[in-house]
């Protein structure tokens, strides 16, 4: 075969597949402006009771960006670049105000082998540096294998403080056995003790911090704003990316069950459902490869109202799900082509900002 039509196939393959996913309409109700600009992948983002931002960027910088200037964290833990691993997440305490405690995710070398697994520390910050770090959590063992850390933080309505760890690339061994880390959601107190209501507490061998289990690599977790559930999304194979409502104790099926296949095209199971495993509210085939998480709350917008903001890797926009009945009825696209949307959160202000690999972080503005 010549070059030129082996050219006009992958394309169209290239296209097709594309538009697969695209079928969902370009939403043309809101333009966006540059707040934080010259980012590389900022993979989380919190607003201080001032204003200014923290931000995370994957390559291990911690950025205060105040009045137009980023200043750059000094006396960070020390934090393993690995494929997917580096610094992630970032959240405040609910009670920041008053107590000063900040909460980040990120890949660290924290046993005898080589490798990474995710962390989870807590700190405070005084004249841009990073005091009092206290690790939280440490997922063991190392692994050399640079998928799927996770993870994300969240804060429950009790004070509880969730995290999420992906099955760092060892799918048929560590997302159905609660005696491992990896595929899992956890709940710790907010001094990293673990509540004697988690789930496994009782049953010999089990992490303890488990509250969930059968996850593949959530990398986006929310609180409900009305209901104080807590949701993830998280990352299928080829297909097969879901939502799912957090509750104690679930398996969520990973990799017993999956809208996904392999990445060759061939599958790994023929289940979709089974016994004993919840299913996913949403399912997205093809992937779009989703990445951060937020409900709309504010009146800023108020035809989005108590919508789902999901953003994509892939496919480079900001998915917005309209739900009702905890099921996604609607989808379009926000901020079409933009870059890969790793983060978003509704501001203090009730804006939506979003984190945009390579481009930084910018504010939705709605078109009156």
């Amino acid at each position: 075969m010549s070059r030129k039509p082996l050219y006009f196939i992958l394309t169209f393959i290239i296209s097709f597949n594309a538009c697969a996913q695209d079928k969902n309409p370009v939403n043309t109700e809101h333009s966006y402006e540059t707040v934080v600009s010259d980012l590389n992948n900022p993979w989380g983002f919190v607003f201080l009771p001032d204003g200014s931002m923290l931000i995370t960027e994957k390559s291990g910088k911690l950025i205060h960006f105040n009045k137009g200037v980023k200043s750059i964290i000094s006396r960070m833990p020390k934090i393993e670049v690995l494929g997917q691993g580096g610094l992630m997440d970032i959240e405040l305490h609910p009670n920041y105000k008053n107590n000063g405690w900040l909460y980040l995710s990120y890949a660290s070398s924290n046993d005898d082998n080589d490798g990474a697994n995710t962390t989870i520390m807590r700190a405070k910050l005084k004249n841009n540096v990073l005091t009092n770090k206290e690790v939280l959590y440490n997922a063991l063992p190392n692994t050399t294998r640079g998928q799927h850390f996770g993870s994300r933080i969240v804060f429950d309505n009790d004070g509880y403080l969730y995290f999420t760890i992906g099955d760092r690339g060892n799918r048929d061994v560590n997302p159905q056995d609660i005696t491992r880390d990896g595929g899992k959601v956890y709940r710790l107190k907010d001094d990293g003790s673990i509540p004697i209501s988690n789930p496994f507490t009782n049953k010999a061998g089990a992490k303890k911090a488990i509250y969930s289990y059968g996850h593949r690599n959530p990398q986006g977790m929310v609180k409900h704003p009305e209901t104080g559930k807590i949701w993830t999304h998280e990352h299928g194979p080829k297909g097969g990316d879901e939502i799912n409502i957090i509750e104690a104790g679930k398996n969520y099926g990973w990799p017993v069950i999956s809208y996904g296949i392999n990445y060759s095209g061939t599958k790994f199971t023929e289940l979709t459902e089974a016994p004993g495993m919840e299913q996913p509210i949403h399912h997205w085939t093809p992937s779009i490869a989703p990445s951060g998480m937020a409900f709309i709350t504010s009146d800023i917008y108020p035809n989005w109202k108590g919508n789902l903001l999901v953003g994509s890797l892939k496919f480079q926009y900001l998915n917005r799900c309209v739900i009702k009945n905890n099921a996604v009825v609607k989808q379009d696209r926000l901020l079409d082509d933009i870059g890969r949307v790793r983060s978003v959160r509704q501001g203090p202000d009730g804006y939506i900002y979003v984190g945009v690999e390579n481009v930084g972080i910018v504010k939705i503005i709605p078109k009156k």
